[in-house]
């Protein structure tokens, strides 16, 4: 009798939690994000050894040494596509906490990055320090995301430091940042002169947030530059997908089809083409690659809605942040009518499984894969680890979920 009752008590909390599921709105689904970002504390430290919570490097003592008391809080790039995707969602439900959730956070950091700076020993690399990524920008991760998210705060804020920071950013991306014979953007480790698939919006993000700041065409056609080439030394015309990297000292490709690299691809390109003015000279090219990419994908998509880790293994996991990456280039491609309305289905697939099984009621984004360099084996990419809420996921589930709300609203 009582196991019964536990069965039926248990079946009942089953079709309770799905019909949660199908009665949340999208926007119920992306404030339960959004608002659970904002529990979270940006600007706040907390010491390594005493666990004591800083609110500036004013409050630290001397010799004690401090860590971000959130991963939310750091010089990331992925803290620029939150940035700059909180800013868009603030925009866009006309709520200005999500909009001073990203100004705090860049404000934060130039409040504080000095006093790193000054402290920096060269016995540990810049990394290890809040902010190091600020101060030290050597690398497109240093820059990229969190550049253009410091464009869009300074837009809203005027603040003169940040649009230095912005020119400082430019000069290294157009003039410093190791590239290819043909102007394709690339990395020294850990082997030199690689191309990432990656690098299409850590370069891209910052050149387009850039372009529109100026007015200058030369960001533009640099960011088309990127996507265009890199897109040619990665695409796989037999998968039509993407390879993961393409070494050039060997002259072939990675072994993997990573879902988010693929993903990168799919957003800077239709960033790209709403920032860029219509008459420009490559527009044709980046319409004709963004809807190759979407027929692409949409071969690997699998039967539930979702994307793989691997693109071409099924028996790789189901990976959130490829899909709401997919799920946000392909509406946004059918809200632009930069393709056919029959599109929309393949994004409404993927969008309705990340609200039913994804987005928890407290609104967490969950099943994201972790930060992956290159690998020369697959069992590296299958072996991934997901995170709870992980930090690469959310920028990317919070503009797909606005997206979502423009195309569901046709």
């Amino acid at each position: 009798m009582n196991r019964n009752i536990i069965t039926i008590c248990g079946m009942l909390l089953l079709v309770g939690s799905s019909a949660f599921a199908q009665q949340r709105t999208d926007e119920d689904c992306v404030r339960a994000i959004a608002d659970h970002i904002l529990t979270q504390p940006v600007t706040q430290f907390v010491g390594v050894t005493d666990g004591v919570t800083y609110n500036s490097t004013k409050e630290i003592p001397k010799g004690i040494d401090v860590k971000f008391k959130s991963p939310l809080a750091e010089w990331h790039y992925s803290n620029g596509v939150l940035d700059m995707a909180m800013i868009t969602l603030g925009q866009y439900l006309k709520e200005d906490k999500y909009i001073e959730y990203a100004k705090n956070h860049v404000a934060f950091g130039f409040d504080n990055y000095e006093y790193f700076k000054n402290t920096f020993r060269n016995d540990r690399k810049h990394w290890y320090w809040p902010f190091g990524q600020l101060w030290n920008m050597k690398e497109l991760d240093d820059c990229g995301a969190m550049g253009a998210a410091v464009i869009d705060v300074y837009q809203l804020t005027n603040k003169k430091a940040y649009k230095e920071y912005a020119e400082k950013a430019a000069k290294h991306i157009l003039n410093e940042q190791d590239r290819l014979a043909d102007g394709t953007l690339c990395r020294k480790f850990p082997r030199k002169m690689t191309v990432w698939a990656d690098d299409v919006y850590m370069s891209s993000s910052f050149l387009i947030q850039m372009g529109r700041l100026t007015g200058e065409i030369k960001y533009y056609d640099d960011a088309a530059r990127q996507i265009l080439n890199i897109g040619n030394y990665l695409w796989c015309p037999e998968k039509q997908i993407f390879y993961h990297c393409y070494y050039t000292d060997l002259k072939r490709n990675g072994v993997g089809f990573w879902g988010r690299a693929n993903g990168w691809i799919i957003v800077s390109l239709v960033d790209l083409l709403e920032a860029i003015p219509v008459n420009h000279p490559k527009r044709i090219e980046l319409l004709n690659m963004l809807d190759r990419q979407i027929v692409g994908a949409s071969r690997w998509q699998n039967a539930n809605g979702m994307w793989n880790q691997l693109l071409d293994k099924s028996d790789s996991y189901d990976e959130s942040s490829v899909t709401a990456m997919f799920v946000y280039g392909i509406a946004k491609a059918v809200n632009n009518k930069w393709v056919g309305t029959s599109y929309a289905s393949i994004a409404r697939m993927g969008w309705n499984v990340l609200k039913k099984n994804e987005i928890t009621p407290d609104g967490r984004f969950t099943n994201v894969c972790i930060g992956t360099g290159i690998s020369d084996d697959l069992p590296f990419y299958f072996n991934r680890p997901v995170g709870d809420n992980e930090k690469h996921g959310l920028g990317l589930i919070i503009d797909t979920a606005v997206e979502m709300m423009k195309l569901n609203k046709k």
